[in-house]
């Protein structure tokens, strides 16, 4: 009798909970597509798509933390920042670098990516792997790729492809996978896309898993150079010009000029970069914060196609650098590049931080 009764919760549970996406013609396409191409088992397909979560959502412990709000008035980026760099990710990336050191250095090495540029990414996407998303990636792909009146669903088609492919090199079953609404996954949240063209076992265990922080790490740096990351160059600099409201040039990553081209717009601080720039601007409450972009900053809108999270990364990528030195006291012998490489930083800010630091314990020391 209890046997019973559970078989029929079982039924019941699947058919509240539970969508049988084979039903669909388009879907039974697709399985024929995987297993004519890439050689899947139809049953196997067919099992998955009979079994679809209804609500890929993976519900979450409510947070206790209030957020103040601030009657302050506000720019776009004034915002942005706000939702990206002030919620203790500084502290957060310092912790990071110091305890995957010896894997950024590796990459730096290998790829010529700085370990503070990795770190900020990772907590920007994941906060440093502590939200890796939310969503069963199968069941929100195939929602995504097949539900009627979804946008681009061509693209998530192609997504849950690639995350299959993914799964069956990895040996990953597909149902366990969690990541973000649109498939995003890992410390990295890299799209299946991204998988199969930038993802490394960096760390020569046979596996990649993008979970892990040495393939996440190793990952990151791989889709920068491979973007055309060029080692010890700048990203960029805050630049001066008349006004508050910028106006007349066109500003954003598709846009480039010649620096003596650019008159009246002048660098705040030296910049010995000679190549052309783009005019990257940020909207604040009462005036436009105007920079130079540079090659490297257009390598990063290569992982998000918006300046706001380019110039997001490079000002988390700064702020890190500065607590890591804060924080760990020395420079690592290794290479003083690596820690001293953005253009905004200077050697004499940074002795200057510390021996006016209440926290200093000892003295600065540089190898």
């Amino acid at each position: 009798m209890h046997k019973l009764i559970a078989v029929f919760l079982l039924v019941a549970q699947s058919s509240l909970f539970a969508v049988d996406y084979t039903k669909k013609a388009e879907v039974r396409r697709f399985i024929e597509q995987m297993h004519s191409r890439y050689h899947y088992k139809k049953e196997y397909l067919y099992n998955l798509f009979k079994n679809v979560r209804k609500i890929p959502y993976i519900p979450q412990k409510k947070s206790q933390k209030k957020v103040k709000k601030s009657s302050k008035p506000k720019g776009k980026w004034d915002i942005y920042a706000q939702m990206h760099l002030e919620h203790n990710q500084t502290n957060l990336g310092a912790e990071f670098m110091f305890k995957h050191y010896n894997t950024l250095q590796k990459a730096y090495k290998k790829y010529g990516v700085p370990p503070e540029y990795i770190t900020a990414i990772i907590g920007i996407e994941s906060y440093f792997g502590k939200n890796r998303g939310t969503y069963y990636v199968f069941d929100s792909l195939t929602h995504l790729a097949f539900d009627k009146g979804k946008k681009r669903r061509k693209f998530y088609r192609y997504q849950l492809k690639e995350f299959l492919k993914m799964c069956y090199k990895e040996q990953i079953e597909p149902r366990a996978v969690k990541g973000s609404h649109s498939g995003a996954i890992g410390l990295a949240q890299f799209m299946p896309s991204n998988y199969k063209h930038y993802a490394v076992d960096f760390d020569n265990d046979g596996k990649i898993r993008l979970n892990k922080a040495e393939d996440a790490i190793g990952s990151i740096a791989n889709y920068f150079k491979e973007n055309g990351w060029k080692k010890d160059e700048p990203v960029g600099v805050r630049v001066s010009y008349k006004g508050n409201r910028f106006y007349g040039l066109k500003t954003g990553f598709s846009y480039k000029y010649h620096r003596r081209d650019l008159k009246g717009i002048k660098p705040r601080v030296h910049f010995p970069y000679n190549k052309q720039v783009m005019l990257i601007k940020l909207q604040k409450a009462k005036y436009d914060e105007l920079w130079y972009g540079a090659k490297n900053f257009y390598v990063i809108t290569r992982y998000n196609h918006s300046d706001y999270y380019a110039m997001a990364v490079h000002k988390l990528a700064t702020k890190i650098k500065k607590r890591y030195l804060a924080k760990y006291q020395t420079v690592p012998k290794e290479d003083k590049k690596v820690y001293l490489a953005n253009q905004d930083i200077d050697l004499k800010d940074i002795v200057k931080f510390y021996l006016h630091s209440p926290k200093r314990k000892n003295k600065v020391r540089f190898p």
